[in-house]
């Protein structure tokens, strides 16, 4: 997801990269030449964080005939985008706030869908990742890396100029209904290591009781357009589930354990397809994840409270 800026630079982003967003078509199609800049040396964007003086990454790209302009703030950078024209960017991640450098990338592509696109990162184990979470990056190196390697890359990308291909994103709702039987079976799983839980004999089937249809009603709201915090239907679902385990012999604390069990196994399902997911609204959507299964455990809770107060007034009566 795309960092929520200042407001100033988001206006500036915004204003100035409208535009001159390239479409649809234009970002699918290969880059048939190298984006080289007519009449003079290939100009390289190099955002670093630490831009004082001149470092051995800017001394060697000019050196090797690049024309390179040096910022070092997210604000600097849009609007140098904005106002030239350049063959490639080399950023670090963080300038200073976490994921800067997701920004320029993205700005980068839309603005100049031909240049190279490069991202610099100190964090070895986040090089897979952010190749996933961040396709619009060409490279992502991870420091301390020498000039001269990352000159090596550059010349070869701009040699054979293409974007690594771009995997189709879908929304959490769509990933949650095609993994529903697997996150429930996990959520079994689960459920069966919990002593608690399995000191009321029951079979799986019967364990998870409504549990279908509580997700299938999470991927309806999912669906649904919402505010950032939206507000919960009843759950018929829900309220018989209540009564089904108030029936069964559940506890109220065993109640609130499978609920925290099914959150986990939602986001267990998320984590291991981040790289399909739209990643511009999972932050809204696990808001409204945790929402639903929050009210969906609330109004169990109250089905369940009501059904036992209701079994003691009709024990007492036949007293």
């Amino acid at each position: 997801m795309m960092p929520r800026l200042e407001p100033a630079v988001e206006n500036w982003f915004t204003m100035i990269l409208h535009p001159l967003k390239s479409s649809p078509a234009e970002r699918r199609s290969p880059r048939k030449s190298s984006p080289a800049i007519p009449g003079g040396a290939p100009k390289v964007l190099l955002v670093q964080l630490q831009s004082v003086g001149t470092s051995d990454l800017h001394e060697a790209l000019q050196k090797n005939g690049f024309e390179v302009m040096v910022k070092s703030t997210l604000k600097e950078s849009i609007s140098c985008i904005a106002s030239n024209q350049f063959s490639a960017l080399i950023c670090d991640l963080h300038l200073p706030a976490a994921g800067d450098g997701f920004t320029l990338v993205n700005a980068m592509r839309h603005v100049h869908p031909d240049a190279i696109t490069m991202i610099m990162s100190e964090y070895p184990a986040l090089r897979e990742s952010l190749s996933e979470l961040l396709p619009q990056a060409d490279e992502v190196l991870v420091t301390p890396i020498p000039a001269r390697d990352i000159l090596s890359l550059l010349k070869a990308r701009l040699k054979d100029p293409k974007h690594r291909a771009l995997r189709p994103r879908e929304p959490v709702a769509t990933i949650l209904e095609r993994h529903s039987l697997s996150t429930i079976q996990e959520w079994i799983t689960r459920v069966n290591k919990v002593e608690e839980l399995i000191a009321i004999k029951l079979s799986d089937n019967e364990r998870k009781g409504h549990l279908g249809t509580l997700l299938n009603e999470l991927i309806h709201r999912l669906r649904e357009p919402r505010l950032d915090e939206g507000r919960a239907k009843r759950s018929r679902a829900a309220e018989a589930h209540g009564m089904a385990r108030e029936q069964q012999g559940y506890s109220a604390s065993m109640l609130v354990e499978e609920s925290r069990i099914l959150q986990v196994c939602i986001f267990k399902t998320l984590r291991n397809n981040l790289n399909a997911m739209d990643l511009a609204l999972v932050l809204t959507d696990v808001m409204t994840i945790a929402d639903e299964v929050d009210s969906q455990l609330t109004q169990t809770m109250e089905s369940f409270s009501k059904n036992r107060i209701s079994d003691h007034l009709v024990e007492a009566i036949a007293r």
